[in-house]
């Protein structure tokens, strides 16, 4: 059996090392357009930061390395340029020679990732815009700061290269904006919950011009203009384009492959494609979102790994199914840790999903051992069922560890009320007796008890300020004076007992405290005393961050941008 892949990286030299351990007599050969056969593409913004300073490094394997231990010929500079399947043969250009020539193949396994998208925006060409996603691209940009020593830098895009490459570039000392039309930083997260990054990016000096159209590109006093729709152009020594990726399936289109969203590549759970001898993996797929169950684009290094596995069982004669992809992902923002798994709130509604949440900010472990740090945790259900759809995370250290519980959690079909259940390990150094992934289970099971009742940031400027209803902030007094949400006047928690008689009968009343905690002992107490209560899911501090980060948004203009 002979065996074409196109494209090494993550998904091909992962199905090539995976057939060789299952077929010692097949043959492998693998075409790769760019000189690195596989390399760690999520480093790269680090080796730009010095973070990491071996390029060496980046490289996980080479051609002569993945000869000597799995004889298989790795190809650097080739392009694969035609498919002829019905000769089951591929058209390769050798790049270095422009020698052109024809390889036969049993099974072929397309692997060609996806390319940066590039705005056709005036300006787009110029010498002083870049683009991440290759080792060439690294080192170009690696050169040109070591040569020209920029002191500023425009970003387009905020995802996870446009955030990583901020903290690297800030980390080598340059001003650092970004700017994209979203009026949010990584769109995995919900809105509320980015505001936490971008409270954090602010905090690092990044200036931030959210909801705003770039229309083109012009040099300009030996740096470059990024031109605004109705609004100042942002200035930088050098500007990057990162607003996401395209997959490249140019060479399956003209296969006449069948094709899905945004013409990426239609296969089944085997990773086949609508030809049966051709296999397709990586950035390039359309795979089934498995969660929602819909058709879905999800850029990870994890599933392109698990898709190229899958394709080499099944060449080999197995049975593997690839069960869709969750989205689970994580980035380092400066010295905090954001992460998500599963499905956000905003794309839940969208799908159409009748949805409820959570949210809770506890500590990453026992509140009376020294360093613990406060997390920002949502945890999404589906109403009626409790299914859990999806969680969002931010803070500090143990964020990792949730994360990953939650998405074990989802995976394997739990409700959010079963999170209470799971056996986690605990010592103070690490977690709490009570750890915070068993919390959001606690909390969605006393929704589903009907012990507790919710409002949200969103309701806040939905609830009367007249006599109709009670409004109760529960914290200290020094707490409030601090600052507060206008119309809700303060009677501490553990006074409210001896001042029940200061509310009207009747009147449904609102709760507010720091974090929801206080809040919600409030509203028992209320409810047990005859009252109807609700508190404010995420408490002050949530409803504090996300209005906060709304103000700075609006009220930014692109010449300073919002630095808090």
């Amino acid at each position: 059996m002979k065996v074409v892949i196109v494209g090494g990286v993550a998904g091909g030299a992962t199905a090539a090392a995976r057939i060789r351990r299952l077929d010692e007599n097949a043959e492998i050969v693998v075409f790769e357009r760019s000189g690195y056969i596989s390399y760690a593409n999520c480093g790269l913004p680090y080796y730009i930061g010095d973070m990491i300073t071996d390029s060496e490094a980046l490289t996980l394997q080479t051609p002569e390395s993945f000869w000597r231990r799995f004889r298989v010929e790795m190809k650097v500079r080739h392009e694969v340029t035609a498919i002829h399947r019905d000769r089951k043969v591929v058209s390769v250009q050798e790049l270095d020679t422009g020698r052109e020539f024809e390889e036969s193949y049993d099974k072929l396994i397309l692997s060609p990732g996806a390319r940066p998208t590039k705005p056709k925006l005036p300006g787009a060409g110029i010498q002083k815009l870049f683009t991440l996603r290759t080792v060439e691209d690294t080192f170009r940009i690696k050169e040109y700061i070591e040569k020209n020593h920029p002191g500023s830098a425009v970003l387009a895009g905020g995802g996870f290269i446009g955030l990583e490459l901020a903290e690297n570039l800030r980390e080598l000392g340059m001003e650092v904006t970004i700017v994209q039309r979203p009026r949010q930083l990584m769109n995995p997260f919900d809105p509320d919950m980015a505001s936490f990054i971008h409270a954090q990016m602010r905090k690092a000096g990044v200036r931030l011009a959210l909801g705003h159209t770039v229309e083109g590109f012009e040099e300009r006093d030996g740096g470059v203009d990024v031109l605004l729709k109705e609004e100042a152009p942002l200035h930088g020594d050098m500007v990057i384009v990162a607003i996401g990726v395209t997959p490249d399936t140019q060479l399956a289109k003209e296969a006449g492959l069948k094709l899905g969203i945004r013409d990426s590549i239609v296969v089944d759970d085997g990773m086949r494609t609508s030809d049966p001898d051709i296999y397709a993996v990586g950035d390039a797929v359309q795979v089934r979102h498995a969660v929602t169950g819909q058709d879905a684009l999800i850029s990870l290094a994890g599933p392109a790994n698990k898709q190229g596995r899958i394709a080499a069982d099944n060449i080999c004669g197995g049975a593997s199914r690839y069960q869709g992809s969750q989205g689970s992902s994580i980035i380092k923002v400066f010295e905090m840790t954001a992460a998500v798994t599963g499905i956000n709130e905003t794309n839940a509604r969208k799908a159409g999903l009748q949805v409820d949440k959570v949210i809770l900010s506890p500590m990453s472990h026992a509140g009376y051992y020294p360093g613990g740090r406060l997390m920002t945790m949502k945890v999404v259900f589906e109403r009626e069922t409790f299914r859990l759809l999806g969680a969002q995370i931010i803070g500090f250290e143990g964020v990792d560890k949730r994360i990953d519980v939650l998405a074990s959690a989802i995976h394997g079909g739990m409700t959010a009320i079963e999170l209470k259940d799971l056996d986690l390990a605990y010592a103070p150094p690490y977690s709490s007796a009570k750890d915070p992934v068993n919390m959001a289970g606690f909390m969605v099971e006393n929704i589903a008890k009907g012990l507790v009742k919710q409002f949200h940031v969103e309701d806040v400027e939905k609830i009367p300020r007249d006599k109709s209803v009670t409004l109760l902030d529960v914290r200290t007094a020094e707490e409030y004076a601090k600052g507060h949400v206008e119309g809700f006047y303060n009677i501490p928690v553990d006074e409210l007992r001896d001042r029940l008689k200061e509310l009207e009968p009747g009147k449904r009343v609102y709760l507010i405290c720091q974090s929801g905690l206080r809040s919600y002992i409030a509203a028992r107490i209320l409810e047990e005393n005859g009252y109807e209560a609700c508190h404010l899911a995420g408490g002050f501090r949530f409803y504090d961050a996300v209005m906060n980060d709304r103000g700075l948004i609006d009220s930014a203009a692109p010449c300073g941008m919002d630095q808090g």
